[in-house]
């Protein structure tokens, strides 16, 4: 590749990934153009691009942004997109289940690593990252929960009490009419 078709590509990719802070990277090992239709028709359907990159220009563009990946050997398949980095490892592993249904099979497509808010981990543990809105449904779960314990504290005593008074009360217009009659 000349120098000034390579800055042209890195150029284009640094336009591409620039904020792109949640992304797959996997490796093709016996991909033929049916399995690659497939992948990438699955995924396209979920919002989801997958772009074939050179290793040189993964770790160049993404050392650039701030993300520390080590894309490793041979050729990379990145993918990105979708709503978060759960659905986004969620989306490729059921993906790569589809191109490999029997595990006695030879992997067509090998996990490099992936990548959640620019920290690499594995793709068992991106599937496992909650979203935003499960995260801050968690958070006001655990501030809700003893709130709403302390009002159940506060509150269940004031309940037994009336309860008891107005059982007294009933008790006391009851027997209030019936003594009168007797009186007159």
């Amino acid at each position: 590749m000349s120098k000034k078709i390579k800055e042209l590509e890195l150029n284009d990719l640094r336009k591409t990934f620039k904020g792109v802070r949640d992304f797959v990277l996997l490796q093709p090992l016996k991909l033929d153009s049916a399995a690659d239709y497939t992948f990438r028709k699955g995924l396209r359907e979920k919002k989801i691009r997958v772009k074939m990159v050179k290793n040189s220009f993964v770790k160049k563009v993404f050392d650039e942004n701030g993300v520390k990946v080590d894309p490793g050997s041979g050729p990379t398949l990145l993918c990105w997109g979708a709503d978060s980095a759960k659905a986004l490892g969620t989306a490729v592993d059921a993906m790569l289940k589809v191109l490999r249904p029997d595990p006695k099979l030879p992997a067509k497509i090998k996990e490099k690593t992936g990548v959640a808010d620019g920290e690499a981990m594995p793709l068992e543990k991106l599937k496992d990252i909650p979203t935003r809105q499960e995260a801050i449904g968690s958070v006001l779960a655990a501030i809700l929960g003893p709130g709403a314990a302390i009002a159940g504290a506060l509150v269940g005593p004031g309940s037994q009490l009336a309860s008891i008074l107005k059982t007294i009360e009933e008790k006391a217009g009851s027997a209030a009419p019936a003594a009168a009659p007797a009186a007159g």
